[in-house]
């Protein structure tokens, strides 16, 4: 009996074939780990109808019952638990967004302070990035929390500034705005005031690369995005009134506060990723020849404009991609915040709503779809920033 060829078995021929083979290869991968998902739910379904459960995501609409010391947007205890699941999210993007904004200024100028010439500034630096790193993000939350809590005084002996700002152990109490019904006009010449700085922007690009001239670009764009909504608010007769807080009791009442715990979270994680944001930005700058510095500096440039202009915009195809890493650690690491008392959605939904309502198999699922929906989100922003940096081939 002969064995048979490849070229007479149809199966044999396309397992030959190194496209068809690479398909079959992955449809095989993709059916096994659905399979793999498919026995994990069935699994955890089965386990949970045996001690009389199911899968029921009607609890978010039932009463909360606990209060939550920092929301964004109208929240009690009578809330439902969806109410507060959508508070503790607000306070989580709220914390990840400012941190990345301070880790991002800080680890720049970390990155650049690292190859000072300035002997004690390039210590200064290289001390700081090597004991923020070496030291664990939960020592770091608790130390600056507790150092916030403990030097601040009390309410009673806030720091107070023009009896308008006060600053205590609580927090940092500010006035807050109370917008009239004119307000809509001063919000739409912001917001024509940025489209107007957006196409300008452009305009002159498209100008200086046809003839050489430049404009004023940034204080044209400030006229149209501060100046000109500032005149127009003056000329409506200020249509916004201030609640000013003040000290009633023990507490101050009115205005809005910062809360330390968001303070410290804030600080804390910011802190921590600019040192590795640092290092990033370090390498970045050394992977660029230093002939690009020598041709620049023979055209006359100085050292500030010579970085600005030449060496930051070319490293930035090197520091983007490990820099997205640092910014979804940056979002992830703010689930530390249960430590301190923190309500991000950790602590709402998947800590006092899990509690309260024994649905852990629910309430997990809604804490890991919200934390890969905030990677997913940031993951994309930091690729289409990256593709357009990149260098265009002819």
């Amino acid at each position: 009996m002969s064995t048979p060829t490849p070229s007479t078995n149809p199966l044999l021929r396309a397992w030959y074939d190194k496209e068809t083979r690479s398909v079959i290869v992955q449809i095989i991968a993709a059916a096994i780990i659905i399979s793999f998902f498919a026995y994990i739910i069935n699994n955890a379904v089965v386990n949970l109808a045996a001690i009389g459960k199911d899968i029921d995501f009607g609890f978010l609409w039932q009463n909360a019952s606990y209060d939550i010391n920092q929301h964004l947007i109208e929240y009690s205890s009578t809330s439902s638990h969806f109410r507060a699941m959508i508070v503790g999210l607000i306070n989580t993007l709220l914390v990840a967004v400012a941190g990345i904004v301070l880790a991002t200024i800080l680890g720049f100028m970390l990155g650049v302070m690292r190859l000072s010439n300035n002997w004690l500034t390039q210590k200064i630096a290289y001390v700081y990035i090597e004991y923020v790193r070496n030291v664990p993000l939960l020592l770091h939350i608790l130390l600056l929390h507790g150092l916030i809590i403990t030097a601040l005084p009390r309410p009673k002996g806030s720091y107070n500034f023009s009896d308008t700002f006060f600053l205590n152990n609580r927090g940092f109490q500010m006035p807050s705005p109370e917008f009239q019904s004119l307000f809509w006009i001063v919000g739409a010449f912001v917001v024509g005031g940025l489209a107007f700085a957006w196409w300008f922007s452009r305009h002159a690009q498209k100008v200086q690369d046809a003839t050489g001239k430049t404009y004023p670009l940034a204080l044209i764009n400030i006229a149209a995005i501060v100046l000109l909504p500032l005149i127009v608010y003056f000329v409506l007769g200020s249509p916004i009134e201030w609640d000013v807080p003040a000290l009633k009791g023990f507490n101050f009442k009115g205005g809005m506060v910062i809360r330390p715990e968001f303070i410290a979270l804030w600080l804390a994680l910011s802190f921590y990723t600019a040192a590795f944001i640092g290092e990033i930005v370090r390498a970045g700058i050394v992977a660029i020849s230093h002939g690009q510095t020598e041709a620049a500096q023979a055209l006359g440039l100085s050292d500030s404009r010579t970085l600005k202009l030449v060496i930051i915009p070319q490293a930035l195809r090197v520091i983007i991609p490990p820099l997205t890493s640092q910014y979804l650690n940056l979002a992830k690491n703010s689930s530390l915040a249960l430590a301190i008392g923190y309500m991000d959605v950790v602590a709402t939904i998947g800590g006092i709503s899990l509690n309260q309502t024994g649905r852990e198999m629910e309430c997990m699922l809604i804490v890991m779809g919200i934390y890969l929906s905030i990677s997913l989100l940031i993951s994309s922003g930091m690729n289409w920033y990256n593709n357009r940096m990149q260098l265009v081939e002819r």
